[in-house]
């Protein structure tokens, strides 16, 4: 507990209040080795973790400009909108210092003196106007670019929006609090390598009986591990999660300032502003290593020109850094240097402060380039000055009615958090429990490579197209998806069944499984192909797409009238060919007077690339007959005729001038019928069933008859049509 602090008469010096609190004795011999792990942490923290939580929640502001910098790439934006403003400016440039004139309305121009006024202005600026014009569209352009194009694949909207984002924001949060652990674990190592050791007996025996009664007067039950760095002209102190580095310098300087540096440091490392900068750090931390090259030459070679070349090719980190970072963090840091100061008030050693102030003593300085970048931020020391001025003279914090107390300076940091908080956290992780495994279980039952081979088959099943071809990577056009769903709701379809998944491996966003299935009363076994889906169902899940599964079916002989399950198919010339889904298909062709088409039943499996369909007519028994009896009752019709050479008939007597000519067919020929098409065919006679006919007359030779009688063989040629219900033979006329 404190005494209450009273103000003392001005003139006087300022009370300390006298804290019940013992002061660390320093050991006899040299410091200790740290412990480790969280060893040398500051007091009056329950724990660990509210050590840390405290530092890494207190500065927002910071976080989120690191953070926004840092991610939503700033530097980028900036490089990009320069070029893309200096192009439009060019293009600007030389669109308004030709056609500005022109765009003046022709009233205006024809006006007296404004015309003219208006001619003369935009002639010798409207290139300028132009291109300043065109720079600022196209900075504004390139600017938003780089934060809209990484949002464009979204396509569920402001889900995948929000989801991404929340991606964003933990991978950010989780850098910083690693690279925070990573600082505060190993910072005994990253101090060695940064040239601090520890101090020699006499170094000790002069600065451990001064940070011990410092730490004593503001209340504090332990220090942090002092460390020494070889200095012997700059007087610095500078403070981290668990040390206080002092360089050799400090030694000349007397006890009271002295006391003074090591109360400021001792505040920085009681409130834990280390953990705040090295979390702001680790949420920017590509940022601030882009940063450090550039600030280490310039830091190493202090030089205009090093300096301009630096800038050239810095110039969109350095802006960053220089007006979003650190205006946004510096506030944290500006309150926690003022805070700091009021240390050397409570320890009494406020002249001694007031003294390093006055000189411009340097100390806690930016240790490295990544501190420059982030945390190089103090405060004017003149405003320093005057707040101590105004703490000394009223007993009071600056802008603060209660006096300066250690319960004030670091607050109280109570247990971890109240019942309340603690209910509400858990009911929160439960939440989240139960949400996460609400979704895995939603992933794994209906977004795995088996669901999305169940849903296929079970689609296939519902004769259902569209839904089976939801479950497809491939493109297919509406002509093609119009037809497959005519085709699955058509009679003479069967799907697959017996669907059973015997093997499946994945390898990342492929997937490779066999099925095997019942099909056309044989089983059958299929090897299938499953990849990742780019797009993800309401933003969360990312389902799997078979490769291929549709058939391309292929009719070489199917003419007009084809069908497949009762729907008629295109022609060759009406389209490329039929794309098919898994099952089984009922083909019929055309039929009329002349030919038929036997049914053919089609077998296509999801393994099939391509499948052919024959569908071949055939000659009808009674067309061949009728056929016959046509080209007979022809015939008999050209016997009939009483001349040499009956027209159209397929025989004639060559034999002189010949009288009372008759006709005889001996034999009649035996025809083939050879189709060409469903409804034409070729009529032929073979060799060897060629039909004879004889014919006999008088010749008339020197004035006298002559009787004659000769036999010939003959062939018959044609064609035979279907003309609605009837075959008609035509004859071919030589």
């Amino acid at each position: 507990m404190t005494e209450p602090h009273t103000v003392p008469p001005e003139g006087t010096p300022p009370t300390v209040p006298q804290l019940d609190v013992r002061a660390a004795e320093p050991p006899a011999s040299a410091a200790p080795p740290s412990t480790g792990g969280f060893a040398d942490r500051p007091p009056g923290y329950p724990s660990a973790l509210l050590w840390l939580r405290a530092g890494i929640l207190r500065d927002w502001r910071g976080v989120l400009g690191a953070f926004v910098a840092t991610w939503f790439y700033l530097p980028v934006a900036l490089l990009l909108a320069f070029w893309s403003g200096l192009v439009f400016a060019v293009i600007g440039l030389f669109a308004g210092g030709l056609g500005a004139d022109d765009q003046v309305p022709q009233v205006l121009r024809d006006a007296p003196l404004i015309g003219s006024l208006l001619e003369a202005f935009l002639t010798r600026s409207g290139g300028v106007l132009g291109g300043m014009a065109g720079f600022a569209a196209g900075f504004l352009v390139g600017f938003l670019t780089v934060f809209v194009v990484p949002w464009l694949g979204a396509e569920n909207g402001v889900l995948t929006v929000a989801t991404g984002l929340a991606g964003t924001v933990a991978a950010a949060a989780l850098i910083g609090l690693l690279y925070t652990l990573y600082r505060v674990l190993l910072e005994p190592r990253l101090l060695v390598v940064s040239g601090a050791r520890q101090p020699s007996r006499r170094e000790y025996a002069r600065l451990r009986p001064v940070l011990d009664e410092c730490a004593r007067r503001l209340g504090l039950p332990s220090v942090p591990r002092l460390l020494m760095e070889d200095d012997p002209v700059l007087s610095n102190a500078r403070t981290y999660a668990r040390h206080v580095v002092v360089t050799t310098a400090v030694l000349t300087e007397p006890d009271d300032e002295v006391a003074a540096l090591l109360s400021h440091e001792l505040v920085h490392w009681r409130t834990g502003d280390e953990i705040t900068s090295a979390f702001v750090r680790g949420v920017g931390l590509p940022l601030t290593l882009a940063h450090a090259l550039p600030t280490w030459l310039m830091r190493t070679f202090p030089h205009p020109g090093t300096n301009f070349v630096v800038f050239l090719f810095f110039w969109p980190v350095l802006l960053t850094m220089r007006y979003v970072v650190l205006p946004l963090h510096a506030r944290d840091v500006r309150a926690a240097e003022y805070r700091a100061d009021l240390g050397a008030v409570l320890t009494g050693h406020i002249d001694g402060m007031r003294r390093v102030l006055e000189r411009r003593l340097s100390f806690e300085t930016g240790r490295s380039g990544w501190d420059e970048a982030v945390c190089a931020t103090h405060p004017p020391h003149e405003l320093r000055l005057d707040a101590l001025e105004r703490a000394s003279v009223a007993g009071v914090s600056a802008g603060a009615d209660q006096p300066v107390t250690a319960e004030r300076l670091f607050g109280h940091s109570g247990p971890v958090g109240t019942r309340r908080t603690w209910l509400l956290v858990g009911a929160l992780l439960l939440a989240a429990c139960v949400g996460t495994g609400g979704l895995g279980v939603v992933q794994w039952a209906f977004f795995r490579p088996q669901a999305t081979i169940d849903g296929y088959f079970s689609a296939l099943a519902d004769r259902d197209s569209d839904a089976a071809l939801g479950f497809l990577n491939y493109p297919i056009g509406d002509a093609d998806r119009k037809l497959l769903g005519q085709l699955l709701r058509g009679e003479g379809y069967r799907p697959p069944t017996d669907i059973d998944i015997t093997k499946l491996e994945r390898n990342g966003d492929r997937a490779d499984a066999t099925v095997t299935y019942r099909l056309a009363g044989e089983r059958r076994t299929a090897g299938v192909t499953l990849h990742r889906a780019d797009e993800a169902t309401a933003g969360l899940f990312h389902g799997w797409r078979l490769s291929g599964g549709l058939t391309s079916l292929d009719t070489p002989f199917a003419g007009p009238g084809a069908q497949l399950n009762g729907v008629a198919l295109p022609g060759a010339a009406d389209g490329p060919a039929v794309l098919l889904l898994p099952g089984e298909y009922a083909a019929t062709g055309p039929a009329s007077a002349l030919s038929e088409t036997p049914g053919e039943t089609v077998a296509v499996g999801p393994e099939q690339g391509s499948a052919t369909l024959q569908l071949a007519p055939v000659l009808k028994p009674a067309a061949g007959e009728a056929v016959q009896a046509q080209v007979r009752a022809w015939l008999d019709e050209c016997a009939k005729q009483t001349v040499a050479a009956p027209p159209g008939c397929p025989f004639r007597y060559y034999g002189g001038s010949a009288q009372k000519v008759t006709w005889k067919i001996l034999e009649y020929p035996q025809i083939t019928v050879e189709l060409t098409d469903p409804a034409s065919a070729r009529v032929a006679t073979p060799n060897a069933t060629q039909g004879k006919v004889q014919v006999s007359g008088t010749n008339t030779y020197f004035g006298g008859d002559s009787p004659f009688t000769d036999e010939d063989e003959f062939t018959v040629t044609g064609t035979a049509t279907a003309d609605g219900d009837t075959v008609t033979f035509r004859p071919t006329t030589n």
